[in-house]
């Protein structure tokens, strides 16, 4: 690199070890970024551009930020999708000739963040690693800030949506695939997430994935962690562990061990319905209010917020588990002022999770120790209300060690730098007080110094002053500069000042800077000792963590219970499905108290189907909604919003609802809706509940109504899903007469001379009128436009009775039902003794190959309308 200093020669090098990366190199008090680094970093952060002249004469692009407020900037960048390469001086300038040693002792990318203060405290912050085969996938994410770290393999034809689906439960910051191998899946993945890509084998050249995670665990067989014989899981979790390991520049991290999650324990909610029944995410208003998890978060701790997002996410199969948290939360409802005490003391207890994260990263501070101490108390105090409770077991004794260690070593109100001193209490080290001594003792010199220079000289604006460069020194105005004595030795001359300096001065600056040197230097050595010791007992600590977090949801869930009159569900192992005045616990919440209308639901052997008729903005949706998310909250072991509720086990939940075009991947309405379809009927099982709202509305109206019909009656015939069906199309409310599983169920509408009111109550029956003119003026269309829509209206309905008659007589011929022989005239019609045209020889076939016994009437209607269509083109 002939031109280049030796400072660009260094930065050149580092930065082609970091190509992907913007690379933070450090220069004094600032991190500088050069060349196209510094172009794209004044973009996304608004820092001035600059540059600084090569001895080619070429300018070099630059830009820097200050070292002390770095982390606002990289997490910054970081949000938008970067990754940032920090470099760091390692040498002590002060002890080096030349250029400064340098290297990169960290690398941050979105799923990497160890800088808790940028992260949202009531979510994780998960990098995830995917591996596909065919139709087999596996799955590893891992929360550095919390050491959380958990692989699931998968299985299935739509393995696509099932990992989507797992993606959105886990909400990975940062994904990591194969680019080159997931062509068929890469761009649909890439629409959620930031992704990196990643050599899976790289880890597999070094030796096998098994053999790394058994020496990074220190353990002799996965098998504790439940992956044995779970390859695909292996390598994943390996990659994962592997990638962030070598960011880390092989610092330790928070992981202690892996969990292996099957997905035969929790219940499959794919991405569709997760967006469907804004479970977590409002998808429409982009942020979390109505929602789901909006409704029951009101949680004391980030820890307890993190924990419930879990538990709303992966509803439980296991009936032990769920009425086990059931008995915990009728514990905190049985016991109100108890729960009432537990969560103010739960009100002081701060992210432990992440404090330990942080000790063990090395980045934390004397703030993070106290605010552990603080959190220990006050579980001490959790643990003596509860009196042994078995809802909340820790281990007291080292508790209380880590407590006193802190509370003799820390001040209660340490500064936020672990490098500036003034962090350890007087009295726990004595040469550090004795450091302490010193360095007051020769301050109070110095402003002897100060005080006695005044009267000598007789300059009362003589001052003592101190800077970085010069040390200590004393500065006269210009205009004193004629008292000043012949001792005294020039340092420095300003525009309006002179600075000086004495013997006895210099002595006690070296004195007093050693001190101050010594004070930081053995502060930090004895605040990291501390740090290490309470490192040490990581796994206590994140027991703490956690069943604090569960104590936390389970009292939060009492809380909601009483506040929002949610009652008990008695669970079973079958399949019925049996709820009593349901309510939708995100929309009663949304609209003026005591206005919502409940309504029941009955699934059993007897009706495992319910068509669902009844116009727009009735509450159809609402409905159906509700159903699923009493399940769902049933299934989480919490009470829900209803009178009663007897709910048998649900392996996955399927929504259908609405209609929108994903410009993304150029798929239509109608296409859209056919592939979620099909996943659904693929992938459904007799314990599924199955949602399906307006199916067939994307075409034609023939079109849609063959399609629902054959829909419904495969899910009837060949899945036996619990399932609600709601549609426009009257005509589906037929089946029940054919589908003996099947009961048609209406919204209720009352109707007078002046207006239709929709009342919101599910009965028995199917609905003959769709009311969209009715709804179309509850919108707010013109009165111009209503009266001219009720005009055409009556027109086609005129019309359609007269088709209707027409075809009546049509359908019975074909059924066979007797009607009254008439001459037949000799006209163009009569085809008796005249050579066929071939669309007449097309509907002669058809009529031939017809079992009148086995259709429907609908079915009937439907084919004679598709032959007429035929004959017409004769």
């Amino acid at each position: 690199m002939a031109g280049d200093t030796p400072l660009m020669s260094q930065y050149k090098e580092i930065k082609e070890q970091n190509k992907d990366n913007l690379l933070f190199f450090r220069l004094g008090d600032f991190y500088e970024m050069f060349f196209d680094d510094a172009v794209i970093a004044s973009k996304e952060l608004g820092l001035t551009l600059t540059s600084r002249n090569r001895e080619k004469g070429q300018d070099v692009p630059l830009a820097g930020v200050p070292y002390h407020s770095v982390s606002s900037y990289i997490a910054k960048l970081v949000n938008k999708g970067y990754k940032v390469a920090i470099c760091e001086q390692v040498e002590d300038p002060k002890s080096v000739k030349g250029i400064v040693k340098r290297e990169v002792v960290r690398v941050i990318t979105p799923g990497t963040v160890i800088d808790t203060d940028y992260l949202d405290e009531k979510s994780n912050n998960y990098l995830m690693g995917i591996k596909i085969d065919g139709n087999r996938g596996a799955i590893a994410y891992v929360d550095i800030t919390t050491g959380e770290f958990k692989a699931s393999e998968l299985e299935g034809e739509d393995i696509i949506f099932k990992l989507l689906g797992e993606i959105n439960k886990t909400a990975p910051k940062e994904i990591l695939l194969e680019e080159r191998t997931y062509d068929k899946y890469y761009n649909e993945l890439k629409k959620h997430n930031s992704l990196s890509d990643v050599n899976i084998s790289k880890i597999t050249e070094k030796r096998k994935c098994e053999d790394y995670l058994k020496d990074y665990f220190k353990v002799i067989s996965l098998e504790s962690f439940g992956l044995k014989d779970k390859k695909m899981a292996v390598t994943i979790s390996a990659t994962v562990l592997n990638y962030v390991a070598e960011l880390q520049k092989g610092k330790e991290l928070p992981v202690n061990n892996i969990l292996y999650t099957s997905s035969e324990n929790i219940m499959e909610l794919n991405i569709t319905t997760q967006k469907n029944l804004d479970i977590v995410d409002n998808y429409r208003e982009k942020n979390g209010a109505g929602t789901l998890l909006w409704v029951m978060d009101e949680c004391m701790t980030s820890m307890g917020s993190r924990l419930l997002k879990k538990f709303i996410k992966n509803p439980l199969l296991d009936i032990e588990k769920i009425n086990e948290r059931q008995k915990d939360i009728a514990f905190f409802i049985e016991n109100v002022l108890l729960r009432e005490e537990v969560r103010e003391r739960l009100k002081n207890i701060y992210d432990i999770e992440r404090i330990i994260g942080k000790l063990v990263l090395e980045t934390e501070n004397g703030r993070d120790l106290i605010s552990l101490k603080i959190s220990i108390k006050n579980s001490l105090e959790i643990l003596k209300l509860l009196q042994g409770n078995s809802i909340f077991s820790i281990e007291v004794k080292t508790l209380i060690d880590i407590y006193n260690l802190i509370e003799k070593t820390i001040v209660d109100e340490p500064p936020f730098s672990v490098r500036e001193g003034g962090i350890i209490r007087q009295g726990y080290n004595e040469m550090l007080d004795e450091l302490h001594g010193l360095s007051k003792d020769g301050k109070d010199y110095i402003l002897e110094i100060e005080n006695r220079e005044r009267e000598r000289t007789g300059i009362k604006g003589l001052k003592i002053k101190y800077n970085k460069v010069f040390g200590y020194f004393i500065e006269v105005t210009r205009a004193n500069s004629h008292l000043v004595p012949a001792d005294y030795i020039r340092k420095q001359t300003l525009a309006n000042a002179e600075r000086y300096i004495v013997p006895d001065l210099k002595e006690y600056e070296e004195k007093v800077l050693n001190a101050k040197d010594k004070i930081e230097n053995l502060e930090y050595q004895l605040f990291k000792e501390v740090s290490y010791e309470i490192k040490s007992h990581k796994g206590i600590l994140q027991d703490l963590a956690y069943k604090i977090a569960y104590l936390d949801v389970m009292s939060d869930l009492a809380h909601i219970a009483i506040k929002n009159s949610y009652i008990q569900p008695e669970m079973h192992g079958g399949k019925d499905i049996e709820i009593i005045a349901g309510r939708h616990p995100i929309v009663e919440k949304l609209i003026p108290s005591g206005e919502y209308v409940k309504n029941n639901i009955v699934l059993d052997d007897n009706k495992e189907m319910i068509i669902l008729t009844g116009p727009n903005m009735s509450g159809k949706s609402t409905y159906m909604k509700q159903v699923a998310l009493i399940i769902i909250m049933a299934h989480m072991g919490s009470y829900v919003p209803a009178n009663y509720a007897k709910i048998g086990l649900v392996d996955k939940i399927f929504t259908r609802i609405g209609a929108s075009d994903d410009l993304l991947t150029g798929q239509s309405t109608f296409m859209l809706e056919m592939s979620e379809v099909a996943n659904i009927v693929n992938s459904a099982t007799d314990r599924s509940f199955i949602i399906l709202d307006e199916i067939g509305r994307g075409t034609s109206t023939f079109d849609g109504i063959s399609i629902a019909t054959a829909i419904t009656e495969y899910i009837h015939e060949r899945i036996g899903a619990k399932t609600i069906f709601a549609t426009h199309y009257h005509e589906l409310t037929q089946l029940e007469d054919k589908l003996d599983r099947a009961e048609n169920y209406r919204i209720e509408v009352k109707e007078n001379d002046k207006e239709i009111v929709f009342l919101r109550e599910i009965v028995k029956g199917g609905a003959d009128k769709s009311y969209g003119i009715e709804v179309a003026r509850l919108a707010g269309l013109p009165k111009e436009i209503l009266d001219r829509s009720k005009s055409v209206l009556k027109n086609l309905e005129d019309r359609k009775q007269i088709i209707e008659k027409k075809l009546k007589g049509e359908q019975l011929i074909l059924f066979g039902t007797p009607q009254k022989e008439e001459p037949v005239e000799e006209d163009k019609n009569n085809l008796k003794g005249k050579e066929l045209t071939k669309e007449q020889k097309i509907v002669m076939r058809v009529l031939e190959e017809l079992d009148p016994n086995g259709m429907t009437p609908l079915e009937a209607l439907l084919k004679l309308n598709e032959l007429k269509k035929i004959l017409n083109r004769s």
